[in-house]
């Protein structure tokens, strides 16, 4: 414990940062790659998607569990049962031969991927003094912010050039890394007093069965139509009992799985809550608009991912710059900045139309990933700020599951509300191609002549013709339904900024309290 200050925090910073970006880029890395391991294992595509599915459900289990797992066992043995086991599942998942150990591999993959994130910032928070965290929740929200940016890209680019088993077989050299480095330079805090209280078995047992339920309920939601379907109903029973179970569990045990009394600091209980929000807004707007540029633009999907990359651009270069700005501007300011800006460049996307060029979305884009700096950095230096060195892993594991879940229910919010908001628009525009429309009878007119010139009979004619009408109509109304959501996006950033006069001003010259033990 004595040679722990003696090493430089920037290679703890490196050490744990590893195994992270790892892990927060499979989130996303597969997401491109369904298709391939739907025909290369001989099953649906919607089979495919347990894929994603199963490794997304294991982890918001364990995510919150991370604090208790650290304090029982140690933290330093968590990070290296996590580092090594997402590793070693990682190889075993490129080896896979059929769907079913694919499923049971990814499980254990994002069941020991799942404490990284907060571990991570955990010890980051230990490793730095008050005065220099700003700078490592820049570095440590840089990994959380490109890594999923940085996805789809990758993933096309493996899947296309090789195979999809290599998105797995990559984490094998990086993992590897991790591991060496952490039994290196990574060592327990004092106040870390492993295997104390017993284990709440209870707890834990509710909180898998309401965050289980939870992301699976989200993750096939629109494919099984919410409520219309008996699998989906029973999730969202499931998934209220758990958590009303484990609520009331967690205030009346003597040894809560999870410390929710956390809550009481409103400087914190507020930063959850725009976290989730933040996980809505960024999740909902990656996964939209590769959608519009996919579906009504014909990209393709490596394309679609090199198209996304000036927001991990924006964000690459500008993050630094916010980490030298938090020891100048006070952290709210920059919030609230983050804020204006996020809405702005979000509102930039809902005035797209069919007719966009690439620099209409490069633009909107990079200023969305400046803003991500500004955002995450300020919000997560203030939101821990003020807690107490033995409840850290606690606090870093509610607020990284809050913005996995605000990112789950945002995925399922705008791919639902694109899909009914183009119904709605199909509707609607579908009402003015009639015989009384004076344009609806030009182009149905002008449409026929041309397949008629091409020596298509004037029925076949007629019958393309409607159909192309439809075809428009239904184009349209898709990118009305885009529109939509982008604009709703842009609105709750905007409210959000409100929210930031209830946290407290951080006292000057330091991101908190003097929390961290050296």
């Amino acid at each position: 414990m004595t040679e722990r200050p003696t090493i430089n925090p920037w290679i703890i910073a490196i050490s744990v940062m590893l195994g992270t970006f790892m892990e927060v880029l499979d989130t996303t890395v597969v997401n491109v790659s369904l298709q391939h391991i739907a025909g290369s294992l001989s099953v649906t595509p919607e089979e495919a998607t347990w894929v994603l599915t199963s490794y997304l459900v294991a982890n918001a289990i364990v995510l919150p569990l991370t604090g208790w797992l650290a304090n029982y066992f140690g933290r330093r043995n968590i990070l290296l049962l996590s580092v090594g086991g997402f590793t070693i599942f990682s190889f075993l998942c490129g080896i896979a031969p059929n769907l079913p150990l694919l499923i049971l591999f990814r499980i254990f993959q994002g069941a020991t991927g799942g404490g990284l994130q907060p571990l991570s910032q955990a010890i980051l928070m230990e490793a730095f003094p008050p005065e220099k965290r700003a700078k490592a929740m820049a570095f440590w929200a840089l990994g959380i912010v490109v890594a999923p940016m940085l996805g789809p890209v990758l993933g096309g680019w493996i899947t296309d050039s090789y195979s999809w088993r290599w998105l797995f077989y990559i984490n094998i050299p990086i993992g590897a890394l991790a591991v060496i480095m952490a039994l290196m330079f990574i060592h327990d805090p004092p106040y870390i007093k492993r295997g104390e209280g017993g284990v709440d078995y209870w707890g834990i047992g509710y909180l898998a069965l309401g965050i289980g339920a939870l992301q699976i309920m989200l993750d096939k939601g629109q494919e099984e139509d919410w409520f219309g379907s008996h699998f989906i109903l029973t999730l969202f029973i499931l998934c209220v009992l758990g958590f009303v179970f484990f609520i009331v569990r967690e205030l009346i045990t003597g040894h809560p799985v999870v410390q929710l009394k956390i809550f009481k600091n409103r400087t914190y209980a507020t930063g959850v809550f725009l976290m989730t929000v933040l996980g809505f807004v960024l999740y909902g707007s990656t996964v939209l608009l590769p959608l519009w540029l996919q579906t009504l633009m014909g990209y393709s999907a490596l394309e679609a991912g090199m198209a996304m990359l000036p927001r991990g651009l924006g964000s690459f270069l500008f993050m630094p710059i916010v980490g030298i700005l938090m020891g100048k501007i006070e952290a709210r300011k920059l919030l609230a900045t983050g804020l204006v800006i996020a809405s702005f460049s979000i509102y930039q996307l809902s005035k797209l139309n069919l007719n966009a060029g690439y620099w209409d979305i490069f633009w909107p884009q990079l200023l969305q990933g400046a803003s991500m700096g500004l955002l995450f950095v300020p919000l997560t230096t203030i939101t821990n700020g003020p807690i107490p060195k033995e409840q850290m892993g606690n606090a870093t594991s509610l607020f990284n599951l809050m913005r996995n879940i605000g990112a789950s229910i945002g995925i399922a919010s705008v791919t639902t509300m694109s899909a009914r908001h183009a119904q709605i628009h199909a509707n609607n525009l579908s009402q003015h191609v009639n015989p009384y429309s004076t344009i609806s009878q030009v182009t149905l007119q002008g449409m026929k002549q041309t397949l008629m010139a091409r020596g298509m009979d004037a029925a076949t004619a007629t019958k393309q013709a409607y159909a192309a009408i439809f075809g428009m109509v239904q184009q349209q109304a898709a990118m009305m339904s885009y529109i939509d959501v982008f604009f709703l996006l842009a609105i709750m950033f905007a409210a959000c900024i409100p929210l930031i006069l209830i946290m407290k001003k951080p006292p000057k010259g330091k991101a908190g309290p003097e929390t961290m033990g050296h």
